[in-house]
């Protein structure tokens, strides 16, 4: 309802109470001339009331009805009860009904009035509330803040107790709606549509209350800025914040604000999923996670800690990486009991000591090396830990009576250039031998393939913002690369959502599970982006270097191979199943592989990898007799 509307609502309201009234107290009939002419002229004050004051700037449906209601219906119970018990003990009501009435009425309003003065006394508002006609302006000692979001999470967000406490004085709201302009939310007008956001920035700083931070409450609000515009706050020193927790992991902290990362704004607006699934996968249970320094392995092991498990053990080969994730979960989550293990997924007799001792239900194999190019040096050493590691993590789930081994996989898998991507694409097809078993003792094993990961160990965008703060050059090899993005905490949520599903299942997964990673991104305009984030003007501030495509690097990724079909699983998650049974790698060769990685043969391990990564691509052949194997161009 428009405003209009509202202060036509607002006049009937008055013409009727007053009619009410009198009927209530002095028995004057509702149409008699004398009481039409006394409602006209209250509603008529009434009016003049709301055009002074401007009463019905606030929107109605953030009024809390249901308490309202609830309060009604116990004061129409109250007086039900009291005139049946009247009535039984033949006890005259003077007034009769005119009286039931206007007690239900009164009481009703009582018992508002007594639970609005308590929140305006609790809220330190009340005299605030009685003598302030206007809108209260920004506290001059406090920094300023633009709200910027839907008019419910906006007047939510303002109604929570101590939502800002001391640190901004909110200086106005946008919302999607430019109706909704000039309505009152919690105390702070609707300046404008998010639309409108360079005019109302450019009122509020030649009124001199320009705005030091903005705080978005929705998720998908800062698509609509831009990257130019978004660069140009920041380069002014406009803060760009957003409530604690984007993924709701239970930490604490509430309605505590913090800095909008550069991965949130280089992003696309995050799928959301309902965290029931995860939660009952994970809660009560013993959960381990290798590699839980790592930048996926720690977000793993953060929302893991969230989901209630009774056991949580961390893994890793690095003591820094292990201490830092170990100290945060035991700040945000004391009572969860837990445990650190130094330990390298190579070492085969000391995982299955580790797995002995901790008799983790769940495993989620994160441990890896990731860095193409270094793995694409280093040979060897990306068996011993991708392949061989895998192997040895598998063999102590399956041999402890793991429920379930989830493995954490890459796009580079797919039809893989590099060595890196081969690595993880046997590594696959090893876990997935693990799987299977008698009863209680069999062993679920799924695994998980996404593409990069804004702000990982190896994604471009550190290596960019270190380019970008020297000055430049940004260097990229090839201005036709494209690769699928998403940021750490979604892909866990995603990554943590596949896994249950999969558990949930009363067949164990054929195939591999993949994440939904929307539409591919140019890394020369995720470089553009980053540029015009700090402010800066590509090419004519900061220059952009092609440098030519590296050993093992593609233009595209993919997250389904040539003898894959892609099947939806659920919102965010398909299934890339084999058109045709994979056949095992044979012991033999795996024996053969390890041999030759720590013998430090480069060339034997390529051969002997790229080997089993055509056997693991090859479609049977058609019943035509054609025996020609399907490969990627």
């Amino acid at each position: 309802m428009g405003r209009a509307g509202k202060i036509g609502a607002h006049m009937v309201l008055a013409f009727a109470a007053l009619l009410l009234a009198q009927l209530l107290t002095a028995g004057v009939a509702p149409f008699a001339p004398s009481a039409l002419i006394h409602a006209a002229l209250f509603a008529a004050s009434a009016l003049a009331v709301e055009m002074l004051f401007q009463v019905e700037r606030s929107p109605w449906r953030f009024f809390a009805a249901g308490d309202g209601l609830r309060l009604a219906r116990s004061a129409l119970l109250t007086t039900l009860t009291f005139a049946l018990l009247a009535r039984l003990a033949d006890v005259r009501q003077p007034g009769g009904l005119r009286t039931l009435v206007a007690a239900f009425l009164i009481q009703t309003a009582l018992l508002s009035a007594l639970r609005i003065i308590r929140r305006t006394v609790h809220e330190n508002v009340l005299v605030d509330s009685l003598l302030r006609l206007r809108p209260a302006p920004a506290s001059p000692a406090l920094p300023r803040l633009l709200i910027v979001g839907a008019a419910a999470e906006a007047e939510a967000f303002l109604r929570a107790p101590a939502a800002l406490g001391d640190r901004y004085a909110p200086v106005g709201v946008l919302t999607p709606q430019a109706r909704e302009t000039g309505d009152e939310l919690g105390g702070v007008c609707v300046l404008g549509a998010i639309d409108d956001f360079d005019a109302v920035m450019a009122q509020l700083r030649d009124g001199g209350l320009q705005p030091a931070a903005l705080l978005f409450l929705g998720e998908g609000r800062l698509s609509a800025f831009g990257a130019e515009r978004l660069g140009r706050l920041k380069t002014e020193g406009v803060r760009l914040l957003r409530r604690q927790g984007l993924v709701d992991m239970g930490a604490a902290g509430g309605a505590s604000l913090r800095e909008i990362s550069l991965e949130e704004l280089l992003s696309r607006p995050p799928v959301r999923l309902d965290p029931e699934p995860v939660r009952a996968l994970v809660a009560g249970r013993r959960v381990l996670v290798t590699g839980a320094g790592g930048s996926i392995g720690s977000e793993l092991a953060r929302q893991i800690a969230a989901s209630g498990p009774a056991q949580l053990t961390l893994l890793d080969a690095a003591e820094a990486n292990l201490f830092h994730i170990d100290r945060e979960l035991g700040e945000a989550w004391p009572l969860l009991p837990r445990r650190d293990v130094l330990c390298d997924v190579r070492d085969a007799a000391r995982l299955d000591l580790v797995f002995a001792a901790e008799r983790p239900e769940i495993v989620f194999h994160a441990a890896a090396l990731k860095h193409v190019t270094l793995v694409e040096n280093h040979p060897c050493e990306g068996v011993r830990t991708n392949v061989l590691g895998s192997r040895n993590v598998a063999a102590a789930a399956k041999a402890c009576g793991a429920a379930h081994l989830a493995l954490i996989s890459t796009d580079k898998a797919v039809a893989p250039a590099s060595v890196m991507g081969a690595t993880k694409r046997v590594a696959e097809a090893v876990v997935r031998q693990f799987a299977g078993g008698e009863g209680p003792d069999a062993t679920r094993v799924s695994v998980v393939r996404f593409g990069n990961v804004l702000g990982s160990a190896g994604s471009v965008v550190p290596i960019f913002q270190h380019q970008i703060a020297r000055g430049g050059p940004v260097t990229l090899t090839d201005p036709r690369v494209e690769r699928y993005f998403m940021t750490i905490p979604e892909a866990v949520q995603l990554v943590l959502r596949a896994v249950a599903l999969s558990a949930a299942d009363p067949a164990p997964p054929t195939g591999v599970l993949t994440l939904e990673m929307g539409e591919p991104v140019k890394i020369i305009d995720l470089a553009r982006r980053m540029i015009e984030l700090q402010g800066l003007v590509p090419e004519r501030d900061i220059e952009i270097r092609i440098t030519g495509l590296r050993p093992g690097e593609k233009l595209t990724e993919a997250l389904v191979d040539v003898n894959e079909v892609a099947r939806p699983k659920a919102p965010g998650v398909t299934e890339a199943a084999p058109l045709t049974p994979l056949a095992p790698i044979a012991p033999a060769a795996l024996v053969a592989l390890e041999a030759a990685a720590l013998a430090g043969d480069e060339f034997g391990v390529r051969q002997q990898l790229f080997a089993m990564v055509e056997g693991l691509r090859n479609v049977l052949p058609v019943k035509t007799g054609t025996t020609k194997a399907r490969t990627q161009a």
